[in-house]
């Protein structure tokens, strides 16, 4: 109840924010903002030589992983605000606290981040509350590289997502499958099977990591596969049955030849069940619904997971850390399973996702805040943006960059460019990652290129759920998916769930998705 009511009076406190944001700043924006102002708002790179001539831009993105906050004498820092006249204060979530709520009290409070990475459909109570900073005119002034490298069709979605047609948010952008079903392939050879390539292969392999001791520690501690807390990264497990998931979120796709929502078709009937088939056997690490992001991670990091689903782009680290217990390890991408009577796929979204905005009540300083973005967009820069400075963040090995890895105490280094190609992602692999690791991750991509599928929702706007609060948290669905398969309940809930979902708001929400779907496909 406390954490109901403590919800109820952050959302009163944001709607009175952003109902006076364009009327004034807060006091981080006084005079001195003003000052600099009239003399460092050019189009020009590079900002005031001078320390007191810096601009100093809160920025917030959260998931920044292991590290400490850099502070303004760091000299990554110093060597933006040297390049743009820009020192950036990295703001980030705390630990143990949820970001949506996180960001939501900062918000709701007069210490609000010139930009910041919305979470949780808040950027359209930005947009819709007159909180956010439209950015059609500035985007070609102070950010032309942003400008100029997200495609048009980028553009054309962010505009779909608000009444007036502007641009409020700056897109994510991502060319290729982000995603993968990963597979140990050292386990698959420990337990002398092939590449499983039905559900009941995959079954009999899983059975066989739990069984059969693939990490050889003689301790029966392996888990076949895993997720973590609301059903989250688990979505191979989805993918099989043709659900469109994204981080354990059902999405929009087409379904008996109209676009609707995964969470309610007889594809997410069937995933479930199966799913809930694994679980029984202890086949689905039992602790899914519990892991927390880090308990997750350091499953996979201690080698205790066959089969999971994540980014290949992050696997560095990651395989790192397994390599110290298990010098063997190896990791593949795993063709789909084939699921009867359903055509599976690896959900592709490449455009559309709000990556950036800038609150009202920054509006005097968002040409600083889109000048620091476009540092990251610069070709000039994207070496330093992928390896930071030396002895920092990267060593010198034999005349090549090579990253550290994370540290508590090593400090982070900010990265805004979210903007991936092909080419931009085998230049990462080939300048970021071990040559030893290389074709590892190349192979993986391969797989997950070849099933993966944009999805037809990608790209809609959360406008379509206002007014309907509950249908856009999928917490309705996240409890079906927990009671169902951890045998609280049977599978026929799952259709007493559809009927809650269409009688919550979920027929107004699809006639809407339905709408937008049309007006984007000129259909």
């Amino acid at each position: 109840m406390l954490k109901r009511n403590l919800k109820a009076v952050t959302l009163m406190l944001l709607a009175l924010v952003l109902l006076i944001a364009g009327c004034g700043n807060s006091s981080n924006n006084g005079s001195q903002q003003q000052n600099n102002q009239s003399t460092n708002t050019g189009s020009s790179t590079n900002g005031g030589d001078k320390q007191e001539d810096y601009v100093t831009i809160r920025v917030f993105k959260s998931h920044m992983g292991v590290g400490t906050i850099p502070d303004r004498d760091n000299p990554h820092v110093q060597y933006v605000a040297q390049e743009t006249g820009v020192i950036y204060d990295l703001v980030t979530v705390p630990p143990g606290s949820e970001a949506s709520e996180f960001i939501n009290l900062m918000l709701a409070s007069d210490d609000v981040p010139d930009i910041l990475r919305p979470i949780g459909g808040v950027e359209q109570t930005l947009i819709q509350q007159g909180g956010a900073v439209a950015l059609d005119d500035l985007l070609p002034q102070y950010a032309p590289h942003v400008w100029e490298s997200i495609p048009q069709e980028a553009w054309d979605v962010v505009r779909s997502a608000s009444d007036d047609g502007k641009i409020y948010y700056i897109p994510k952008v991502y060319l290729i499958p982000e995603r993968a079903a990963l597979l140990r392939k050292d386990w698959l050879e420990a337990v002398n099977m092939d590449l499983p390539t039905t559900t009941e292969e995959y079954k009999e392999m899983l059975r066989a990591f739990r069984d059969q001791d693939p990490n050889g520690n003689g301790k029966a501690d392996e888990l076949p596969t895993t997720g973590r807390e609301a059903g989250k990264w688990m979505d191979h497990l989805f993918a099989m049955f043709g659900v469109a998931m994204w981080e354990g979120v059902p999405e929009w796709d087409i379904y008996e030849g109209e676009i609707q929502y995964a969470g309610i078709t007889k594809n997410m009937r069937a995933a479930i069940e199966f799913i809930r088939e694994l679980y029984e056997e202890k086949l689905l690490d039992n602790e899914t619904f519990l892991n927390k992001g880090d308990v997750w991670t350091a499953k996979i990091n201690n080698n205790l997971v066959g089969s999971w689903y994540h980014l290949p782009a992050n696997l560095r680290d990651r395989y790192t850390a397994m390599l110290q217990t298990a010098p063997d390890a190896y990791v593949i991408g795993m063709p789909l399973p084939k699921a009867e009577g359903f055509e599976g796929y690896i959900t592709q979204k490449s455009m559309g996702e709000p990556e950036w905005i800038i609150p009202k009540s920054s509006e005097d300083k968002a040409p600083y805040a889109l000048k620091l973005l476009d540092f990251f967009y610069n070709p000039e820069y994207f070496e330093f943006g992928r390896f930071g400075i030396e002895g920092m963040h990267h060593e010198v090995v034999d005349g090549k960059k090579v990253p550290l890895p994370p540290e508590d105490n090593r400090p982070l280094a900010l990265g805004m460019r979210n903007l991936t190609t092909q080419e931009d992602m085998d230049l990462r692999i080939e300048q970021t990652f071990p040559e030893e690791m290389q074709q590892m991750v190349k192979d993986i991509f391969e797989v997950s290129t070849a099933d993966a599928r944009r999805i037809a929702g990608d790209g809609l706007p959360s406008t379509v759920y206002t007014g309907f609060p509950d249908i856009q948290s999928h917490k309705m669905f996240q409890e079906y998916l927990t009671k169902i398969v951890i045998g609280e309940w049977p599978i026929e809930k799952f259709d007493e769930f559809v009927e809650r979902w269409y009688a919550s708001g979920g027929a107004e929400v699809t006639k809407r998705v339905q709408e937008w779907y049309a007006k984007m496909t000129n259909k």
